[in-house]
């Protein structure tokens, strides 16, 4: 797998181009004033591990989940409430 690091300008103005390198395989390292803020990986390539997936899970298990009809706004009454 081959890598590319490009500038987020370039990034912004290119971006089917870039995904099409991506679709083939191609990492690309986005830059800001040189230093890298993001990468874009094929998906095949992500994986999460054993770690990442329990911290997620945890995070999930403690997250207040919306109930069908609730808004954000009434979760936000509710913490006042508390």
């Amino acid at each position: 797998m081959t890598a590319a690091t490009v500038g987020a300008y370039e990034a912004k103005t290119h971006l089917p181009a870039l995904l099409a390198r991506v679709e083939a395989g191609e990492t690309v390292t986005i830059t800001r004033h040189g230093h890298p803020v993001a990468k874009l990986v094929p998906i095949s390539d992500v994986r999460m591990s054993d770690a990442e997936w329990e911290a997620l899970l945890a995070r999930r298990s403690t997250t207040k989940v919306l109930n069908p009809g609730e808004t954000m706004r009434d979760l936000i009454h509710e913490g006042h409430r508390v």
